[in-house]
């Protein structure tokens, strides 16, 4: 990895870090979804994935986790934010693998915000020794799908009109980078 890419990887992490820190300051104004967030630093992973390789993706999403987790949160946050990323991430690529034909960033972010939730629940689940915890996921799905969609339209814009970024999503040829 080259020192450019990894300046950029840190400066994404650091923009990560800082848009969770700031929403996790903003208290839930979803009454009716306590908890639920917006999931701004999740914008940072969906241009991630469309700017960088898998594995860089993953690396970049584990440092956020754990830097946002030394800066403001505690194990439990942890536990349920690294089953929700993980899932996230992971249904990202595979629904990103179908292409841009087929599928949208915007699609891709709704997944990923969905999987989010999913993730999440899961580890309450296990945490509450229940599964009734998951009666809550329509509620989240609909939360984490309308999430995603807002995420999906900032980085289809952030891509399409930011220079750098641009400049990291097309190849030399032009085209675009798969």
């Amino acid at each position: 990895m080259n020192s450019k890419k990894l300046i950029y990887i840190s400066l994404l992490v650091a923009q990560g870090v800082v848009l969770g820190l700031i929403e996790n300051m903003i208290p839930s104004f979803f009454s009716f979804a306590p908890g639920a967030k917006i999931g701004l630093a999740n914008l940072i992973t969906v241009i991630a994935l469309f700017t960088l390789s898998k594995k860089e993706t993953l690396l970049l999403v584990l440092l956020r986790l754990f830097l946002t987790t030394l800066l403001g949160g505690t194990i439990s946050t942890f536990l349920y934010s690294f089953a929700g990323a993980m899932l996230s991430f992971l249904g990202m690529i595979v629904v990103k693998k179908l292409g841009p034909k087929r599928i949208s960033f915007i699609g891709i972010s709704a997944t990923g915000g969905f999987l989010h939730n999913v993730g999440q629940l899961i580890v309450a689940s296990w945490m509450a020794s229940t599964w009734s915890v998951m009666l809550y996921l329509p509620v989240l799905s609909v939360m984490g799908i309308l999430s995603g969609i807002a995420i999906g339209i900032a980085a289809n814009y952030l891509l399409d009109h930011v220079t750098t970024l641009k400049q990291l999503h097309f190849d030399q040829n032009g085209s675009k980078k798969k």
